[in-house]
């Protein structure tokens, strides 16, 4: 289930999503030049260490922040400004640019410390948006449970363009992260996704968009 667009247009010009999906391309052709020895120590400098983070080393608090622009490949990249691009402008529109922002960075706090929590000596580092995303995800599920999302099913053979209510889209991938999340609990940590990020950062999108979204009633 792969999301293309929403039909849900916004009341104003969406600059902090554009203006950070436009930051993490530039990182990533940053990368993209790097030798591959270089591209990992960056990757270790930049990118936020839990085991770090729970000594709680000045430097790992920085690193919260710069981990969210970094990531492990172009498929990585892209399917995270995909979703970004595509939910991302309603809920900057619902928020205003300042507090969307804020939003934005507060779920890729919430994001680092739900993975931290369940994993607080790995010395794997985490890098990518998709945390602070999630955050946009949950806050969208809660505003506009009913806006319809072009969605790309893959079944096997079977392959259609529908259109499903963001509660279905949505819902489906925070169910699925749910499972992805009990199955790995217990296994040894090699890497791969940080699935907890991901619930700890649509956790904090939904308690906070309704604490700082603008009062002039709920859309849907």
């Amino acid at each position: 289930m792969i999301p293309l667009r929403d039909i849900n247009p916004t009341r104003r010009f969406p600059i902090v999503t554009l203006s950070i999906i436009a930051l993490n391309a530039l990182v990533f052709l940053y990368e993209f030049l790097l030798p591959s020895n270089a591209l990992e120590a960056l990757v270790y400098q930049w990118g936020l260490v839990p085991a770090q983070l729970t000594a709680l080393q000045l430097g790992a608090v920085l690193r919260v922040f710069t981990s969210m622009f970094i990531h492990g490949g172009f498929m990585h990249l892209a399917g995270n400004m995909l979703y970004l691009w595509i939910f991302g402008d309603n809920i900057e529109s619902a928020l205003g640019p300042l507090r969307y922002l804020l939003f934005y960075l507060l779920c890729g706090v919430g994001a680092a410390l739900g993975q931290t929590l369940l994993d607080p000596a790995s010395r794997i580092p985490m890098v990518g948006a998709s945390g602070a995303i999630s955050g946009v995800l949950g806050a969208y599920l809660l505003l506009y449970p009913r806006a319809q999302v072009e969605t790309l099913l893959l079944l096997g053979y079977f392959v259609r363009l529908v259109r499903l209510p963001a509660l279905v889209v949505l819902g489906f991938w925070i169910v699925l992260q749910l499972f992805s999340g009990l199955l790995s609990l217990g296994a040894p940590a090699t890497g791969g996704v940080a699935v907890f990020a991901h619930i700890g950062g649509f956790a904090v999108g939904l308690a906070l968009v309704g604490l700082l979204k603008r009062r002039r009633g709920w859309e849907s």
